[in-house]
């Protein structure tokens, strides 16, 4: 059981503190409620160059490194992220230097410069990033597959931007997007822990309430497009094939989530699961192969993945078909599933140990939920799926029209292999 505390300050800022006895360490995040779904094309990337550009200079602290080289000090873990839905700011600190890291904290986030320079900068810190990430296959692969599943709209569109999208982006672009979207009623912050519950209240509340009161304009919703099925194929050179399959799914508000969190485990969720066992400990045809999903507010997707040698690519495809074919037509034991269950159970156990995982899992709550469940009554859900549960919503996505998949590797992608991949699909 989470113990927590839900505060709202003047400003409707969000406030949640997760005092934890058991550790030694205090994690404090800001979750704000703006990812890259909230943008155009013309600016797509925008929310992740925010990101960067609040730790390059504070008034306070207006060297580039500074803000690094001050958390580096007290040895500190931290870092920001940016997603489709959301972007995040943490540091895990000790409880004795809670208020360095509530003091940096705040302050890239309400007295940020965006210099002109620095922002020239981190434009081409980012072209490298676009870089790296295309040079990744496996990444690639993924990306790829989330693109085609999600589409061309805000949902669907890579959460970096495009060189050309990021080149286009203005200091100007940056500071609006701020200023429309860092508003009190966009934010959630979390305090989880040691510490003394009203002495960090009154410090978190001293820091962030000049932080204007308002909320961001909601996101474009995404649209249902998919009527055939799609395969893309990228010619590289690369050591290994690197495949991502997968089906659009339920979004995060839908109950049919539970059950599709226990077939992903199935599928490919650890080292017991079907892909898994029968791909490469029993065929060896990979060294890497898993499944997973992921649910945004009103869209998500079942994804698998593997890395395989050249030529056994479409062994590879034909295996994972007939796996996801049989799970269609009902081969799923009780043995399985609660097997998939316990699994589930005990990752969340050792999830919830650590107090920056509790300061996320409460964050996301608050921000997407607009409360705070229990894990024990989340797993009374899962507890609750039936495989005639998994049954059901595997005959509802495993079908042709809805497959989608990309390659990465020494595979021509022209139009009788597309096909070739296609007929295989349909075998589903």
């Amino acid at each position: 059981m989470i113990n927590f505390e839900k505060k709202v300050l003047d400003n409707k800022l969000r406030v949640i503190l997760a005092p934890m006895n058991s550790t030694e360490a205090v994690t404090l995040l800001v979750l704000v409620g703006v990812g890259s779904r909230y943008e155009t094309k013309k600016i797509n990337g925008v929310s992740h160059f925010l990101e960067h550009m609040f730790f390059k200079g504070t008034k306070s602290r207006p060297e580039p490194g500074q803000v690094n080289s001050e958390l580096n000090k007290i040895g500190s873990d931290h870092n920001a992220f940016t997603a489709k839905e959301s972007t995040g700011f943490w540091v895990k600190a000790s409880a004795k230097d809670f208020d360095v890291a509530l003091d940096i904290v705040s302050d890239i986030l309400l007295e940020p410069l965006f210099k002109e320079e620095e922002v020239e900068k981190e434009r081409n810190v980012i072209f490298q990033e676009i870089d790296m990430r295309k040079d990744n296959p496996r990444m690639e692969a993924q990306e790829i597959l989330e693109s085609i599943i999600l589409g061309d709209q805000p949902v669907g569109w890579d959460i970096p931007g495009s060189k050309k999208s990021v080149a286009s982006i203005k200091r100007k672009d940056i500071i609006s997007y701020e200023e429309k979207n860092y508003l009190s009623e966009n934010m959630t912050i979390v305090a989880a822990g040691n510490f003394d519950k009203e002495k960090i209240f009154a410090k978190i509340r001293q820091s962030f309430s000049p932080v204007k009161k308002g909320k961001n304009k909601s996101f474009v919703k995404a649209k249902m497009f998919q009527k055939e099925t799609h395969v893309k194929i990228i010619n590289k050179e690369t050591d290994q094939t690197h495949l991502a399959l997968g089906v659009r799914a339920y979004d995060m508000y839908d109950e049919k989530r539970h059950a599709l969190d226990l077939l992903s485990i199935l599928l490919g969720g650890n080292t017991s699961s079907r892909l898994f066992s029968e791909i490469r400990e029993k065929l060896g045809l990979a060294y890497y192969v898993y499944s997973w999903s992921d649910q945004l507010r009103d869209c998500g997707y079942l994804g698998m993945a593997a890395g395989v040698p050249h030529g056994k690519l479409s062994a590879v495809v034909e295996n994972i078909v007939s796996i996801c074919s049989k799970i269609k037509k009902g081969d799923i034991s009780q043995s399985d599933l609660d097997s998939a269950k316990s699994y589930l159970r005990g990752q969340t156990a050792l999830r919830f140990e650590a107090s920056d995982e509790i300061a996320h899992f409460v964050a996301s709550q608050e921000l997407f939920y607009n409360e705070i469940k229990q894990p024990a009554e989340i797993l009374g859900k899962i507890e609750a799926v039936r495989k005639e549960d998994i049954l059901k919503i595997a005959q509802e996505l495993f079908r042709p029209e809805k497959f989608s998949l990309s390659v990465v590797g020494r595979h021509d992608g022209g139009e009788k292999t597309n096909k070739f991949y296609k007929k295989i699909l349909a075998g589903i």
